[in-house]
């Protein structure tokens, strides 16, 4: 014996519902009552249709059985319209039920809510599997909405997600590599990083995290931001200025010439960084450019032997100094007394061993004496973890102190060691 009672069927004239309420002159108003029903709001109250035609106004007609209001808007009250569509058999449940059996199930904005929530958890769920180092990348791609802006959708984002996470798993990358061949190994292809792409996108803002690169923009800072992690546009570009080093007949020559020379990161590659030698254990290392040709044309052939930073470490400056000091070189460096240069002196001790050569709390302060038109320093403040003390004096008397305005002490220290 069925014990369940019979289920009410809803009956809907669906030939005359056609005719009646799917007139393409009344689409307007059976699109307000879905989103009421989306809303959860009720079908009451009015509706209204500013400058309709003259095909919506009839159909408004053929609907309520008698002309509308004359006026420059057209006014229905969805009551009336559910009363009709009840008393006249072609629904006889209402207004609701005419409309979903005329256009399809409606989904509460709410439920479509809660659905677009759990969709967005699942597409971020790879950024649970990070590493420690990511951690901070990972919860700020959470709040920021990059990926958002990127993907749009979930269904999208979730394989973005994905080959980010695993690209940054897979990084850095030493010896530095073409961006193209990293990504035809690792990825969909030798394109998949190309610049401008959501991928590469969501992967720089990760290399920031993971290397420490400060936040910067314009093409260079990319290439370099790239190369910190060491992913390369080619192996060319990224260059290291140089003095006085020897080991291959290039550097010889321009040692015994006391001129500067320029390597790439190709060079360094292909012949290892262990058959450059210096010929006092030693390299100077400094910010400027400015400072390395003072020294070539001050000292010539018996400077000691020196690298230049010229700013952020390129690829091909941190492989060479990493492979000075593997060799047992030890490296003095410098860099202006501002949070720019602070960043500098940092991002090479994650790489190589150094030694502050003029860069310490009291070497700051006894610059800042002499300056004689002191330049506001901005910008955020950055830990000295060589000298703790020197970030505080720094913030504490607030000026930059550019290194080419102590170029005489830092040639002082240079001429003595030559000797």
């Amino acid at each position: 014996m069925d014990v369940n009672p019979p289920v009410a069927e809803t009956k809907v004239d669906g030939e005359r519902l056609g005719r009646l309420l799917g007139d393409p002159g009344l689409a307007w108003l059976v699109e307000r009552v879905r989103q009421r029903i989306a809303a959860g709001r009720p079908l009451t109250g009015t509706v209204t249709l500013a400058r309709p035609d003259d095909l919506q106004r009839q159909a408004a007609e053929r609907l309520l059985g008698r002309s509308p209001s004359t006026g420059r808007s057209l006014t229905l009250r969805l009551d009336t319209v559910d009363e009709i569509l009840r008393r006249s058999g072609v629904s006889p449940d209402g207004l609701e039920t005419a409309v979903v059996a005329l256009t399809g199930p409606v989904t509460p904005r709410a439920e479509t809510r809660d659905r677009q929530a759990e969709a967005w958890q699942e597409a971020l769920a790879p950024l649970t599997t990070v590493t420690v180092e990511l951690a901070d990348w990972a919860a700020r791609i959470r709040e920021d909405g990059l990926v958002r802006r990127l993907a749009r959708t979930p269904e999208a984002a979730g394989p973005l997600i994905s080959a980010a996470v695993r690209t940054l798993h897979a990084l850095p990358v030493d010896p530095p590599t073409s961006r193209a061949a990293f990504a035809a190994l690792h990825l969909t292809g030798a394109h998949a990083l190309d610049e401008g792409t959501p991928l590469a996108t969501l992967v720089l803002s990760g290399i920031r995290t993971l290397t420490g690169f400060p936040d910067g923009t314009g093409a260079e800072w990319r290439r370099e931001a790239w190369a910190s992690a060491g992913l390369l546009k080619d192996d060319v570009s990224s260059t290291v200025l140089t003095l006085n080093l020897r080991g291959t007949p290039a550097l010889d020559w321009t040692a015994d010439e006391g001129e500067p020379a320029v390597l790439t990161l190709r060079s360094l590659n292909r012949r290892t960084t262990n058959g450059i030698t210096t010929a006092t254990g030693h390299v100077h290392v400094c910010e400027n450019p400015a400072v390395l040709s003072a020294a070539a044309d001050a000292l010539g052939p018996a400077c000691p032997p020196m690298v230049c930073l010229q700013g952020q470490p390129s690829a091909a400056a941190l492989t060479l100094l990493r492979g000075l000091s593997a060799s047992g070189a030890v490296l003095l460096h410098h860099a202006d007394f501002d949070w720019g240069g602070v960043r500098i002196a940092t991002a090479l001790g994650r790489v190589a061993r150094w030694r502050p050569w003029r860069y310490e709390a009291t070497d700051y302060q006894e610059a800042v004496t002499g300056v004689s038109e002191p330049q506001h320093l901005t910008g955020t403040a950055a830990a000295t973890p060589w000298d703790p003390r020197l970030a505080t004096v720094m913030a504490e008397h607030g000026v930059r102190v550019e290194e080419e305005s102590i170029l005489d002490a830092l040639l002082s220290d240079l001429r003595a060691a030559a000797h």
